[in-house]
């Protein structure tokens, strides 16, 4: 049975003083109630070091927003997985909605970024999703099926056994709208039976997170959805109030 995950996406967001105070108020709160399943947060770059050691031995995962394609060089700006791992990293978060529109970072590059983190032994949170405009055309299960094989082709199926992938409907992030536990669940089903179709096994193994505007109010709905194993959190990771009633939500 596959172990649910929610991960808390900070974005660019906070300072050193929130960052304590809220991976403090996170620690207090899971304390305080046994989980089954597994808590993440996605900080940015340089709040790593700090996240690090506040969550030394606390079970909650620390990952990074993106990860860079390559090994070291002359890549102003990137950051390598082998850096990550240094701090304490156990995942990155590639191919986010924002990453491709805002950055125009395309699926191959996306693929090897996802490459590169399973390469060094992060486990990439591989981001895939539609634009309104192309789930108005119907072409929702299209887009998916591009993004998804563009790794497919790169890392492999099996790769999928070390990687969770994040159903984002760009539609659906920031503007309040959200995306119904029904709607949300029919795509969640395309992604296991593509991965299906080049191995069962594999399939019913990856973990498949909902990303699109997941609040307390809808995150029970969304959560019993039999493909749907936990929530990857943007504006709600940063209150912990929600984020926490979120995790409670996933079990």
């Amino acid at each position: 049975m596959r172990r649910s995950l929610v991960i808390g996406n900070w974005k660019m967001n906070g300072t050193r003083a929130s960052t304590q105070q809220l991976l403090g108020d996170l620690l207090a709160g899971l304390g305080e109630k046994a989980l089954t399943g597994e808590v993440g947060v996605g900080v940015p770059f340089v709040f790593i070091p700090q996240a690090a050691e506040q969550l030394k031995n606390t079970g909650i995962l620390l990952g990074s927003q993106n990860v860079s394609d390559q090994d070291a060089g002359a890549y102003t700006g990137e950051i390598a997985a082998t850096m990550l791992r240094e701090f304490g990293c156990s995942f990155a978060i590639v191919g986010h909605s924002e990453r491709r529109l805002l950055y125009h970072e395309s699926s191959p590059e996306v693929a090897a970024r996802y490459n590169k983190a399973i390469e060094h032994g992060l486990t990439p949170v591989l981001c895939v999703g539609e634009r309104l405009e192309q789930r108005e055309l119907g072409e929702t299960f299209n887009v998916i099926d591009e993004q998804l094989t563009a790794v497919l082709a790169v890392a492999g199926t099996a790769s999928f056994l070390r990687a969770v992938i994040a159903y984002e409907p760009v539609w659906a992030i920031g503007t309040g709208k959200t995306a119904t536990a029904e709607q949300a669940q029919a795509v969640h089903e395309f992604i296991r039976q593509r991965i299906a179709s080049e191995d069962q096994h594999v399939a019913q193994a990856v973990r498949i997170l909902y990303g699109g505007s997941v609040k307390p109010e809808n995150a029970e709905a969304l959560f019993a959805m039999p493909d749907i194993d936990g929530g990857l959190i943007g504006g709600a990771s940063l209150d912990a109030r929600s984020f926490l009633s979120i995790c409670f939500s996933a079990g």
